[in-house]
């Protein structure tokens, strides 16, 4: 576990005349830097077998930019290169962390930071997520910081918790939550538990490029967590607290002890497998039943075509036939890094209906106002209590706390604007009830500052054992909710790129498209509004500036047509995908829900086909 790759002398003549062969000073530059300092022979190995080949565009590729700080963090595949996480960048990246950590905290000698660790691994590159950890950890410690680095594998939202709860001056989980098998990532925390955002990750990326060079030998040393004294395991006391503060979400205990239903619980080869165990346990259910094949951790997905529960049935497959064969009637799936849920559930005449995470945010947010009415009298003022949602996500919530009293916000894309926005809500006296985005991330409560798959899974479980109570299933409840509040109907899809300069030039061509400016119609419905958060601007404003924050790093423009539907179109900030979000709101009995998802069905295929043109660019669309 704390072994380390062999250590390798300086360069030799061989080798700088062979980066001399590349042709371009400043890659041979970037080439040579490496080789004199990177010390894992694997991803040694990749580059010098890469100058033997003369393969100058993959070398271009690995060399000539450094990984930027997308969602909360570096997210890249795993392999030699500074635009790869791999043990050098990972020194690197925790380098500049402690240089703006030591800056900013005084007392960073003693508040610490906490590191923890998913499955993945590539025997290839030489990395695991866990040695990534200890070489984290490594540079910390080399730096006399304390450590409290997790033992083994842990769900991405301890990470966060742990950070409020030892009052850590950050957190960093190693993982690539739902990407595909060859990527990792290193994800950062502010103090306040919730992900790193701006300007702290502006200047963690500055402090990196100014901390290039590893500082010593010891930031190598994988073993070194197991020698210091600074080092803490905080995995029992952790485990144990989140359990008992889990609690709190537990409203209705007494039937879930006697609940009929059975559950299949799929951990998607991840770390989500013991800690939906426990929490099942907490809050008086026997343990689901697992999925045997993809319960285990397994850096390879083996029985997974990709490892992300969002895909919906191709993934659950599995799930879904062994719910059948053990007569269960709701299938959860933990991403593998356990912070997203999925969620099926068998309907009458053997068919299964996969929610979306718009349509378990409807149930999840009736679900924990319902509670926290049965259980609190009327606020004084009812404008302390809050639901949160990112801008491309249902408007649900926003319909409900018209209806409801409660207030509603919108961030932008990203639990990490969420997180913050929770704490800041916090520090000013006020409650958040819940938060979701839709790509399937919810967080019940306020116990952790992030999207919490463990938690998550368990209060679907509790909601479905009370319905059931009330001959209801969550497929009947959620027809209940649009029934009071109008239905609410959403499409959310992906196309592939992974060419930056085409992915500019079709948001580009957008926002000059007719004369010089955004389309003024989509499907035959005149655009009434729209919003670039990329430059700043919404027509809605009488300043015409948009009031979320601008992210000049990534493409987003929405569109409000007259009709009512409101369509976005965005760059992933850990994905090489273009995503597409649209959604149509009825009134409460304003119209059939076959006539809505017809004209939102048209108004979708038309935005894509005339404002991506995927076959002229090459988009590569979503698997089915």
């Amino acid at each position: 576990m704390g072994d380390e790759p062999a250590m390798n002398g300086d360069l030799n003549a061989n080798v700088k005349t062979r980066c001399s062969a590349t042709g371009d000073p400043v890659l041979d530059q970037r080439t040579d830097q490496w080789l004199s300092w990177d010390k894992n022979p694997q991803t040694r190995g990749q580059v010098e077998v890469l100058l033997e080949q003369g393969s100058s565009e993959e070398l271009r590729r690995r060399f000539s930019s450094r990984m930027a700080f997308g969602t909360a963090g570096l997210r890249a595949p795993m392999g030699a290169g500074f635009s790869f996480i791999n043990d050098l960048t990972v020194i690197q990246t925790t380098q500049g962390l402690y240089v703006y950590l030591s800056r900013c905290f005084s007392n960073l000698g003693t508040r610490g930071v906490v590191v923890g660790f998913d499955t993945r691994g590539q025997e290839a590159s030489g990395c695991t997520s866990e040695r990534l950890a200890r070489l984290t950890a490594a540079v910390l410690l080399s730096k006399d910081v304390p450590v409290l680095l997790f033992s083994t594998y842990v769900p991405t939202p301890f990470v966060a918790y742990s950070v409020k709860k030892f009052g850590a001056a950050a957190g960093v989980m190693i993982t690539a939550s739902h990407n595909p098998k060859e990527d990792n990532g290193y994800k950062v925390y502010w103090c306040t538990g919730a992900q790193i955002s701006s300007p702290h990750d502006k200047e963690v990326l500055r402090c990196i490029e100014e901390s290039e060079e590893p500082w010593s030998d010891a930031c190598w040393d994988a073993g070194l967590a197991d020698r210091s004294p600074l080092k803490t395991d905080p995995l029992v006391e952790v485990t144990s607290s989140y359990m008992e503060e889990l609690k709190d979400l537990c409203f209705h205990r007494e039937l879930n002890l006697c609940s009929p239903l059975r559950f299949v619980h799929s951990a998607f080869h991840g770390v989500g497998h013991r800690y939906v165990q426990q929490a099942f346990s907490v809050f008086g259910f026997p343990p689901p039943i697992s999925v045997p094949e993809q319960r285990d951790p397994d850096p390879n997905f083996s029985s997974l075509r990709c490892p992300n529960p969002e895909e919906g049935h191709s993934v659950l497959e599995l799930s879904l036939r062994l719910a059948e064969s053990v007569s269960a009637r709701i299938v959860l799936a933990t991403d593998p890094d356990a912070d997203r849920l999925a969620v099926a559930e068998l309907l009458p005449g053997s068919d299964w209906k996969v929610f979306t995470g718009n349509e378990l945010a409807a149930l999840l947010g009736w679900w924990m106002l319902f509670n926290w009415r049965e259980r609190n009298p009327p606020p004084a003022d009812p404008s302390s209590l809050y639901m949160l949602a990112t801008c491309v996500s249902s408007r649900i919530l926003r319909t409900m706390a018209k209806q409801e009293g409660f207030r509603f916000e919108e961030t932008l894309p990203g639990f990490k604007w969420i997180g913050k926005r929770m704490v800041e809500l916090s520090d000013a006296g006020h409650q958040v009830l819940f938060a979701f985005e839709e790509s399937i991330g919810f967080l019940c409560g306020a116990m952790v500052p992030d999207k919490d798959g463990v938690s998550a899974a368990v209060v679907v479980a509790e909601m479905s054992s009370y319905l059931q109570t009330k001959q209801l299933s969550l497929t009947q409840q959620l027809h209940s909710i649009y029934q009071r509040y109008g239905f609410h109907v959403s499409r959310t899809s992906y196309l592939l790129c992974d060419h930056a300069p085409t992915v500019l030039r079709i948001f580009s061509r957008i926002r000059s498209y007719e004369d010089g400016s955004y389309p003024r119609s989509c499907a035959g419905h005149r655009v009434v509004c729209v919003r670039d958060v990329t430059v700043g601007y919404d027509s809605s404003q009488p300043d015409h500036r948009c009031t979320l924050p601008v992210t000049k790093s990534s493409q987003m423009i929405s569109f409000t047509l007259a009709n009512g539907i409101r369509a976005t179109l965005r760059t992933s900030g850990t994905e090489p995908k273009i995503k597409y979000y649209s959604e149509f709101c009825a009134e409460p009995g304003e119209r059939e829900v076959s006539g809505l998802e017809a004209e939102l069905e048209e108004v979708t295929r038309v935005l894509v086909a005339e404002l991506l043109e995927p076959e002229k660019n090459l988009l590569i669309g979503r698997l089915a």
